[in-house]
């Protein structure tokens, strides 16, 4: 329970600050994002299990201050700018404006980088908050599923999502603190995999043939 309470309070406490920014709650597409958010965290709770919650509800031994900082960046900040600053843009009008295809667009590509990142989750039960070698956990290299794909699908799922929120929520203003999101996402991806190649064993030979 404490793990889903975690998981579903960054979901929450961002479609409040979506409305409050506003000013207002008739805003369909603010409805249409929170709705998203709370359907996932719902499968992800599904998704992970009790082991996996437990493991992403907490900072685990080993984590490094660097990369926790990132973490919050992804989970908290960047998600929390794209939420004012598109909530602002609705209440004030700001230009230039979203057509509503666009945003249709958007909603697409958030579902779909939801669907990447719950894919993910599914088949690695490794599938951290933060970066560290779970020894306690067994951990080993996953290479199935999406993994057989592109190294860090949670991430290509998080980019999308950061993508196409603005675009849903009508505000390309909101793409600012996106883009902002998205280099650290970059940043963290190259970091993650420095360390896996390092001190995961069996890494580097599935390094060079997954890109």
């Amino acid at each position: 329970l404490r793990g889903i309470a975690k998981t579903a309070a960054p979901s929450l406490a961002i479609s409040i600050l979506l409305f409050v920014s506003a000013g207002r709650l008739n805003w369909t597409m603010a409805w249409v994002y929170a709705g998203l958010s709370l359907i996932g965290v719902v499968a992800v709770a599904l998704a992970a299990g009790p082991a996996l919650l437990a493991e992403r509800s907490g900072v685990g031994q080993g984590a490094e201050a660097l990369d926790v900082a990132m973490a919050v960046i992804m989970a908290w900040l960047g998600p929390v700018a794209i939420a004012l600053v598109a909530g602002f843009d609705f209440r004030y009008g700001w230009q230039p404006e979203v057509v509503p295809l666009v945003q249709g667009a958007g909603v697409v590509i958030v579902v779909l980088g939801y669907a990447m990142a719950l894919w993910a989750m599914a088949t690695n039960r490794f599938f951290s908050g933060v970066v560290r070698i779970q020894e306690e956990r067994g951990h080993t290299v996953v290479s199935h599923g999406p993994y057989a794909l592109v190294r860090h699908p949670g991430y290509v799922g998080v980019i999308l999502a950061a993508i196409g929120a603005p675009l849903m929520l009508g505000s390309e203003w909101a793409l600012i603190p996106a883009a902002a999101t998205i280099g650290v996402i970059v940043v963290r991806t190259a970091y993650e995999d420095r360390t896996l190649a390092r001190d995961l064993a069996g890494y580097e030979a599935y390094a060079r043939r997954v890109r």
